[in-house]
């Protein structure tokens, strides 16, 4: 395996109470200063699925958030973007509840409400399930996304992590769009975004197990940051407790050349994945579930 191949295949996990230095740690370790040109248009995807403060584990944490822009920032770029979209609830509302208006203010960046960006039909190359699908403007029109979900079970693809937070950018109502066959459209999802998504950061300092919207909180204190969004998201899927086999597009994503799914072929950096494991509860959908329509929010 090339040094490039170690890099890539790599997931930084620190544990601590300082969200700021967290993230930085994090970013040293998988070298991200180098995924990042000055020249960017950079877009921050955070996960605002529901109005609700990111102490409930379901939203992400604006501590977070304005880590990754100060990051940002010091590399010289200057046309950030902190933008949400999606279909629970009310986004502006959830802007106010986070408090990420105080953020940009703050750090002299713009915020972008997806659900009422342009929106631009995209067909997908080879697809296992999604033909096509409408992708916000701003989202396609960055040259660098950084993907900040949180560290939460979902009711349907049992985990919804980096990958699956790219729905926030599909417009509009990406639940009605997706939840069908899921596994499937989120690898052809992931497909459209694999050379945008430069960097993977999960907020865990408060994760929600046995649902995503209405479950209960889980204190973490992580922060879990890679290059490979399947990667990361393997190692979150382990930390949770849950075998990463169950959730079908790891496994097909990495079929595909999204990524890495086998923990054998990860390098995990910093704490080590057993020291920070604690099992979440978490529903397990069956076959006809999967596959058959539903309304519920990501």
């Amino acid at each position: 395996m090339l040094y490039t191949d170690v890099v890539m295949s790599s997931v930084a996990i620190v544990r601590g109470k300082q969200p700021s230095k967290m993230v930085n740690q994090t970013l040293k370790l998988i070298e991200a200063k180098e995924l990042i040109k000055p020249t960017d248009n950079v877009l921050i995807k955070p996960n605002y699925v529901r109005s609700r403060h990111p102490s409930t584990g379901v939203t992400t944490d604006s501590r977070v958030v304005e880590s990754v822009i100060e990051f940002v920032k010091n590399i010289g770029v200057t046309n950030i973007v902190v933008g949400e979209g999606g279909s629970g609830g009310n986004t502006e509302k959830a802007f106010d509840i986070v408090g990420i208006r105080n953020v940009v203010a703050r750090q002299n960046v713009k915020l972008v409400n997806l659900n009422r960006d342009s929106r631009v039909n995209i067909k997908i190359q080879h697809p296992l399930a999604l033909e096509e699908v409408g992708i916000a403007k701003t989202a396609l029109k960055s040259t660098c996304i950084i993907n900040v979900p949180t560290l939460k079970v979902h009711h349907r693809a049992i985990v919804t992590l980096c990958v699956k937070n790219l729905m926030g950018l599909i417009i509009p109502k990406p639940a009605s769009i997706m939840h069908r066959r899921i596994h499937e459209k989120l690898v052809d999802l992931a497909s459209l975004f694999k050379d945008k998504v430069k960097i993977n950061i999960i907020d865990g300092l408060v994760g929600t197990e046995d649902d995503e919207i209405r479950g209960s909180p889980v204190e973490m204190n992580l922060v879990l940051t890679g290059r490979d969004m399947v990667a990361v998201d393997s190692i979150a899927t382990a930390v949770m407790g849950i075998d990463s086999s169950k959730v079908k597009y790891l496994q097909l994503a990495e079929e595909r050349g999204l990524g890495v799914a086998n923990l054998n072929k990860i390098k995990v950096l910093g704490e080590k994945t057993e020291d920070v494991t604690r099992k979440f509860r978490y529903y397990e959908p069956t076959f006809n579930e999967l596959t058959r329509r539903s309304h519920f929010f990501r």
